[in-house]
């Protein structure tokens, strides 16, 4: 047996929040912004790549902030990363004995797995906080760019705070529904693929 969850989407394959009313389009929008903003970020740093190895390789001399734009992109696009994979089930999850328990014991642990995670993130946003403060207090700034470094660390408290909260839905939606939930629009599933054709 093998997992293959279901994702809930709408006629034109685009997510669909499993959450209620006005925080159910609440979490679209920040689904639709964290899409945009991976998407973005992916792209921008593969065109500054390329930019940078051809004028390394054709014009004799690299990009100078080439390094510090990539940095900044690496940055926003794992910590945005974090809210979207929760979003979509797709965290990384070690499974024996989830997949071993009856319906009701995985929804069981599927709340306490969503409690617990929401409880790290929030931690760590409150970490990642301080840290920023840190990095305001010193004052330093990058190099080549000459933006404050705590700028660039602004998205860790965010991805961290979005996480928790996508986390925290998710064990709700699993305490008001009859289904077990991966997260608030992902139903977990099973099936067969060896029958598969």
């Amino acid at each position: 047996m093998s997992e293959l969850p279901q994702e809930v989407e709408d006629d034109t394959g685009s997510y669909q929040s499993g959450l209620p009313g006005f925080l159910g389009t609440i979490d679209e929008w920040i689904a639709k912004t964290e899409a945009v903003i991976l998407a973005a970020g992916v792209i921008l740093m593969a065109i500054n790549t390329c930019a940078n190895v051809i004028g390394r390789f054709v014009f004799g001399e690299s990009l100078f902030f080439s390094g510090e734009i990539n940095r900044i992109l690496i940055i926003l696009i794992t910590f945005a990363g974090l809210g979207y994979a929760a979003r979509h089930g797709r965290h990384i999850r070690m499974s024996a004995i989830y997949d071993a328990l009856p319906a009701k014991g995985r929804k069981v642990l599927m709340i306490f797995i969503s409690l617990f995670t929401s409880m790290v993130m929030f931690f760590l946003c409150y970490h990642a906080y301080g840290y920023i403060e840190t990095l305001y207090s010193r004052g330093r700034i990058l190099p080549a760019l000459g933006l404050p470094i705590w700028w660039i660390y602004i998205w860790a408290p965010v991805g961290f705070a979005v996480t928790g909260i996508q986390y925290l839905l998710t064990a709700i939606k699993n305490l008001t529904s009859k289904d077990v939930y991966l997260s608030t629009g992902v139903i977990d599933g099973y099936a067969d693929t060896e029958t598969e054709v």
